[in-house]
């Protein structure tokens, strides 16, 4: 992420601010109606995920007894629908849906959204249905549906990073984010690929329940507590080995991340690949979309973040071990790729 502070970016709003206490005071003792809404080619675990997160923080120490969601999955007909993995889900149909108050609306992402945004009555039911909701939020691919039903105008959003190119492509108004798990802008909120949809669900437990219970329903699926909104979905590294398709270059990455303290200017990796500097780095742009130098960089700076994140090593020596030359260059170089300085990471990602 670059430009602007990660905190503008990214849904911490819980977690830095605390829960609306007036809003968890008035809903503290009613039952909150969270509805998926599903169609034929959802992926699985986009609706199961989350949906089975909310489903255990109604068997929590902190529920005690009482059932805080009533969870519903919902399709334009009803009945059945397959999805990526041929596993039919139960559903009710959409007409039957907005009978009753729904407190969160959950659109689930697959490769079947891209058939579902040509249906104009489901678009025209999102629109219609959102605005009398609490949340309204997608997992994965399902922010293409939410952008159709012009739910994210103006906003900035999330989705699977296979994706982001494509919904900034079909929507060019909307801010699509390539790195947060999940972003939060006011009652919208967007999750990233797969298991981020559980990412979101946590945070959306914690502000109607509270921390304790989303560690609860986090400790009972398995998973990691709590991976803030604006941790990275993707490696960086797996960024720039993704996006050279052909392999050219990785052995090079390969060797480039295990030296990251060497010499790494374009004459020195151009010999060790063979290539004159000048056909090197024509042809590393070529292939990655970036020149060698940011490649680097980038490289470097996903070294120190994971130093950030898991030691209480001071900065100077987390920016010589990365090959920075100075704690200033880090800063820099920081700031530029990941939008807060690095002590400002470790405060939100540090395991301490």
């Amino acid at each position: 992420m670059t430009g602007s502070n990660v905190y503008d970016q990214i849904g911490l709003h819980a977690a830095k601010n605390g829960i609306n206490d007036n809003m968890q005071s008035k809903t503290a003792n009613s039952i909150r109606r969270v509805v998926f809404i599903i169609y034929p080619g959802v992926t699985l675990l986009d609706v199961t995920g989350p949906l089975q997160a909310f489903s255990s923080a109604n068997n929590t120490e902190i529920a005690n007894g009482k059932r805080h969601y009533q969870i519903e999955v919902a399709s334009p007909e009803g009945g059945p629908v397959a999805t990526d993995c041929q596993v039919d889900l139960s559903s009710i149909p959409l007409e039957q849906v907005a009978r009753d108050p729904i407190d969160t609306l959950i659109v689930a992402g697959g490769e079947g959204v891209f058939d579902a945004v040509e249906q104009k009555d489901l678009v025209d039911w999102l629109a219609a249905t959102s605005k009398g909701c609490r949340r309204i939020a997608s997992t994965c691919m399902g922010s293409f549906l939410t952008a159709a039903a012009g739910l994210i105008n103006g906003h900035s959003v999330t989705t699977h990073w296979r994706q982001v190119d494509e919904l900034k492509r079909r929507f060019p108004e909307i801010d699509v984010k390539r790195d947060p798990l999940f972003i939060r802008n006011g009652n919208m909120w967007s999750s990233a690929g797969v298991t981020a949809g559980i990412d979101l669900a946590l945070a959306m437990i914690e502000e109607d329940m509270g921390h304790e219970a989303a560690m609860q329903v986090a400790q009972a699926l398995v998973v990691f507590f709590k991976r803030p909104g604006g941790q990275a979905q993707f490696s960086d590294v797996l960024n720039i080995q993704a996006s050279e398709t052909e392999g050219l270059f990785a052995d090079l990455h390969a060797w480039i991340a295990g030296h990251l303290q060497s010499d790494l200017s374009v004459p020195k990796l151009a010999e060790r690949i063979a290539m004159s500097p000048r056909s090197f780095s024509r042809k590393y742009k070529e292939k990655t979309g970036m020149t060698p130098a940011k490649a680097v960089e980038i490289m470097r700076v996903d070294a120190a973040k994971r130093a950030l994140a898991r030691s209480d090593l001071q900065l100077g020596e987390i920016a010589f071990n990365a090959g920075f030359s100075d704690e200033q260059r880090l800063r820099r170089a920081f700031q530029r790729h990941v939008g807060v300085s690095p002590l400002a990471y470790r405060d939100t990602f540090g395991e301490n």
